[in-house]
């Protein structure tokens, strides 16, 4: 086809001065319209900015020299659901295994607006100027309609996020129990394996669910605030007999005495909880984390938690304890997806849930019903 046949009926005649018009050869498309140039012949250009797959040997290799970029890949990498990245990152995991173990795992929660993020920059700064290298594991909630998370720990951490002996990692919770993402366990050994001495785990908030951050830490801290009306609740059971020290945070300028007043309820109150770990009693403290006071005390008070359930035998206990209990996790987790993916109960749930939902069908023996199914 010569260039005159091929110029649109609407190119004026004889062409007019100035038309920008140019005609292009058309190219072959795919069976859903897409153009399949690329496989004519023509080889695909890499970007020079693409990384270069790596396997499991040379991220376990990275993380052990503790490169940044290459811990940062392994994390991914660990946090992935998909099939073949699962068994990846088993296989990183099973290299870097005998060099964890050798950090100190903190856990921090508390209500929504109490300071974690900022008690966490606090307690980072001190540990690093005191020569620890320190990990954060900071989790985000996600949205339960979107899935998303803001993912902005790191940019509030601005004094530790500078610091090369900082590793911080936003995480989205997923809607997981405790608001503790569901990777967060494989995060932490590969933290340690990089030779973190601290792991700073922060949770979402405050709730029952909360022994699933309890279930992965050494010591596990609770912040709390004055004048928010929970030193009458201080009594009541829950998240209060997960921790092993309560803080009451923001205690200075005209808040100072009024967090002093809520510790002495809160240490009275503890006095009528079972101990948190055996062989250690746990006590109310204040802190202002945005002035940096009260904070050495805390850490202190960290440091001989680990002497005492160190020489009790209780610490090492209580992490073959997490390990045995992590197994069970995951096969209750494990089975869950394969009941969820079974296809006879794809295809019967949306009319169970329906017949549920219209009070047809009692939930119980909606119940039993599915996992009939499932059985057969």
């Amino acid at each position: 086809m010569g260039n005159d046949e091929k110029r649109p009926s609407w190119v004026p005649e004889g062409g007019a001065e100035g038309f920008a018009c140019s005609v292009m050869d058309g190219v072959a498309a795919g069976h859903d319209g897409i153009s399949s140039y690329k496989t004519a012949g023509k080889k695909k250009k890499i970007s020079k900015y693409s990384r270069p797959k790596l396997t499991p040997a040379q991220l376990a290799e990275g993380v052990l020299n503790r490169d940044r970029g290459l811990l940062g890949r392994a994390i991914t990498l660990a946090e992935s659901n998909l099939p073949a990245h699962v068994d990846e990152a088993q296989e990183v995991l099973k290299t870097l295994l005998p060099y964890t173990g050798k950090s100190m795992r903190v856990g921090i929660t508390g209500v929504p607006g109490v300071g974690k993020s900022t008690f966490i920059e606090s307690l980072g700064y001190y540990l690093l100027n005191n020569g620890y290298k320190v990990a954060v594991l900071a989790v985000d909630p996600s949205s339960s309609k979107s899935g998303g998370s803001i993912l902005g720990d790191k940019t509030r951490m601005e004094r530790i996020g500078r610091d090369e002996r900082c590793f911080i990692r936003p995480s989205p919770s997923s809607g997981t129990l405790g608001g503790v993402a569901r990777k967060t366990r494989e995060t932490m050994l590969i933290c340690e394996a990089a030779g973190f001495d601290v792991i700073l785990v922060e949770t979402v908030g405050v709730g029952q669910s909360e022994t699933t951050v309890r279930s992965m830490v050494d010591f596990f801290l609770l912040l709390m605030l004055a004048g928010a009306g929970d030193e009458l609740q201080g009594i009541k059971k829950g998240i209060m007999e997960l921790a092993d020290a309560l803080i009451i945070n923001k205690a200075d300028g005209d808040n100072e005495l009024p967090a002093k007043l809520a510790r002495n309820e809160y240490e009275r109150a503890m006095h009528y909880l079972q101990p948190s770990t055996e062989g250690w009693v746990s006590h109310a403290f204040t802190c202002s984390a945005i002035k940096d006071k009260g904070i050495y005390d805390i850490w202190k008070v960290i440091l001989k938690f680990k002497e005492v359930t160190t020489k009790s035998g209780v610490f090492d206990n209580h992490r073959r304890q997490q390990n045995i209990n992590w197994v069970h996790d995951m096969v209750d987790e494990h089975l869950r997806n394969l009941f969820t993916r079974h296809p006879e109960i794809i295809k019967a749930l949306p009319d169970i849930e329906k017949r549920v939902a219209d009070e047809e069908l009692p939930a119980v023996s909606a119940v039993k019903k599915l996992i009939q199914i499932f059985e057969k």
